[in-house]
């Protein structure tokens, strides 16, 4: 069967035959792929244990599929665009050919420091080439990479290292983000105290801030190259990866404290992100993708590195922020490097918005094709003002809805064949069942419906497992409605069969597109010698989307309160990272608690939303009367 899609014809018929025949469907996407050996069985799966299994028996190497295949025909194709922090430094780009070389030197300087296949390697590096030739080279020895984004503590990274059991790291001496520098080398030996499986670290120079270098541990890395072209270069094969080997894992919040260890495998993993970036955007040979997330998170790892580079796109990674050094910075790299698609998060849209049309001037944007939205569902005033300013109403918008343990996106617009809704993720792709369920767990037919967003049938990118904890994995996605796999987000479907995306509805928060749990952050705040007990809670923000509403009992009366918050935003960032930091910090004598000592904290959410006037019957709870203590207190906050 034809699967282009050309038109809304073409994708309601390609919808139909991958829900009647899934197998047949996957199969004919993963025969575009490059295989060492093809696959005995598409899929086995239930969703009990859960066990979920594609192209079984196949054998491949991802980068196989996102390097070698393309040196061939596009050998001197440009694969990868870095645009630095520094406007003035110069920016750097890589040809197939050039990425290829790169990316086998490095897989050979891993391999002269005793890495191998299925060793667990952590990548703590600013936005620079190198940590995508560091990814690709860990996929090609069949080392299993576990990205850390540069902005976490030294306890977050200690607390991934541990629960992966990484022995080597792979870092830089610093990092440059807007007008910030960020020791990254300091902050990984703050954290290596505790980790007692890593033997070496490997050091790119990037900010030549001074760091400790241990005798033994820590090498650089252009000593490393400099090693492997002693050895003349030598090729590095593609190691054979099973289809369910893991390629990597990447850690996400969730409603208990322990960040989990989402896994994705290399054949699945592949053919998801590949199918996915070709399809929603209709990548056309020759467009520049500019994906401007990091690579320490899902997004990067799927829509700036594996998904572009397997269809043999050029795609643009950026080392700074979107206002440094001014508000015009997207705009320029747009016109610098003729970008054709942007996609880029809500939270830098009402960003940029919140500076007027000044950083727009002289800024063409002509190239522009198509748009895409990530990490959160996109609010209508900053959906009209992309489309009208940045796409001039000529580039479809595509607001995608995907998690890190989907691996890439599952309900989307497909770029200029959707008819789009602002504010709506519309309709699932092809190969994606999503359902919504009431919270008994029974299905909601039809249309002009709203409920829990499940999906009733896997896709290849789905997760596997949380590393080292497959119960958990269970629990948390599996358990809660039979025979589904549970989002968390509550979704409408509204009378024309279009999804909407209301938010979570468990304990975790989005803040600019990144989830954050609500338990990690009341850990780390009654961390603080001063606390007693703490309640977290989300509460809508004009730039985040989401902000973090903190309510604190603290252990005496007598306080400076303003040093105290500092105290508790410092110890926050410390255990944390900066991005888990409040917006908000309330003083409280007491929380709202049932008998049973269970926290209240819808009450606490509608008080934060400044619904006070519906937070429902409070007559069951311990001290009602605190309610309104808490009340008066958001007022005067």
């Amino acid at each position: 069967m034809d699967l282009r899609i050309n038109s809304f014809d073409d994708y309601k018929r390609v919808y139909d035959y991958s829900v009647a025949e899934p197998e047949n469907f996957w199969g004919s996407v993963a025969d575009t792929f490059y295989w060492q050996k093809k696959w005995d069985k598409v899929l086995d799966w239930n969703f009990t244990e859960p066990n979920v299994k594609w192209f079984i028996g196949g054998k491949l190497n991802i980068t196989e599929n996102c390097l070698d295949r393309h040196l061939e025909k596009n050998a001197d194709k440009t694969a990868m665009i870095w645009e630095p922090n520094d406007p003035e430094e110069h920016y750097r780009s890589f040809s197939y050919k050039e990425l290829h070389f790169k990316v086998v030197q490095f897989a050979n300087a891993l391999k002269n420091n005793g890495a191998k296949k299925g060793d667990r390697i952590c990548i703590y590096m600013p936005m620079v080439p190198e940590l995508a030739i560091a990814v690709l080279a860990c996929a090609r020895i069949g080392a299993i990479h576990s990205v850390v984004f540069g902005g976490f503590s030294a306890q977050s990274i200690a607390d991934r290292i541990n629960d992966a059991q990484c022995n080597l790291v792979i870092t830089a001496d610093g990092g440059f983000r807007g007008s910030k520098d960020i020791p990254l080398k300091n902050i990984i030996d703050d954290a290596i105290v505790q980790c007692r499986s890593v033997n070496r670290i490997i050091v790119l120079t990037r900010t030549r801030t001074p760091v400790s270098m241990i005798k033994g541990r820590d090498v650089w890395w252009e000593d490393e190259i400099k090693k492997v072209e002693t050895q003349g270069n030598p090729d590095c094969p593609a190691e054979p990866m099973d289809s369910e080997d893991p390629l990597f894992i990447l850690y996400t919040s969730g409603s208990t404290g322990k960040p989990k260890g989402v896994v994705h495998t290399c054949g699945g993993y592949m053919v998801y992100t590949g199918y996915t970036f070709k399809t929603v955007f209709q990548y056309q040979p020759g467009e520049v993708h500019f994906c401007t997330a990091d690579i320490g998170w899902i997004t990067g790892h799927s829509y700036i590195v594996y998904g572009p580079l397997s269809q043999g796109a050029t795609t643009l990674m950026f080392e700074g922020v979107p206002t440094w050094p001014d508000a015009g910075r997207f705009w320029d790299i747009v016109d610098k490097y003729k970008v054709n698609i942007l996609y880029t998060a809500p939270t830098a849209i009402r960003s940029l918005m919140s500076f007027g049309e000044e950083p727009l001037q002289g800024k063409h944007l002509s190239s522009l094709t198509k748009l895409g939205s990530v990490g959160e569902p996109i609010n209508e005033e900053a959906w009209h003002w992309y489309n009208e300013k940045i796409g001039k109403g000529k580039c479809p918008i595509v607001d995608t809805w995907w998690q890190t343990e989907n691996s890439g996106i599952l309900i989307s617009p497909i770029a200029g064949i959707t008819p789009t809704k602002p504010g709506y993720a519309t309709l699932p792709l092809p190969g994606v069942q999503p359902c919504l369920v009431d919270e008994a767990g029974a299905e909601l037919i039809g249309n002009g419906v709203s409920g829990n967003l499940c999906i009733k049938f896997p896709w290849p990118g789905i997760i596997r497992t949380t590393y080292g904890d497959h119960e958990r994995c269970r629990l948390t996605y599996f358990s809660t409605y039979k025979n589904m796999y549970f989002t968390g987000d509550g979704c409408l479907r509204d009378e024309d069969g279009y999804y909407r995306i209301t938010g979570r509805v468990d304990d975790v928060i989005n803040v600019s597109g990144h989830r954050i749990g609500t338990a990690e952050v009341e850990n780390a705040i009654n961390m603080h010698a001063d606390v007693v007990e703490s309640a977290v809670v989300g509460y809508p923000h004009d730039i985040k989307g989401q902000g973090i509403y903190a309510y604190v009992i603290l252990g005496t009366s007598t306080h400076d309160h303003d040093l105290t918050r500092r105290d508790i935003l410092q110890t926050v960032a410390r255990i944390i990272g900066a991005i888990a930091k409040p917006d908000k910090i309330q003083f409280v004598s007491g929380l709202p608690k049932t008998r049973s000592g269970k926290i209240m904290r819808r009450i606490l959410r509608k008080i934060a939303e400044g619904d006070i006037a519906n937070l429902g019957d409070t007559s069951t709870l311990l001290d009602p009367n605190v309610v309104e203590e808490i009340k008066q207190g958001a007022a005067d906050l």
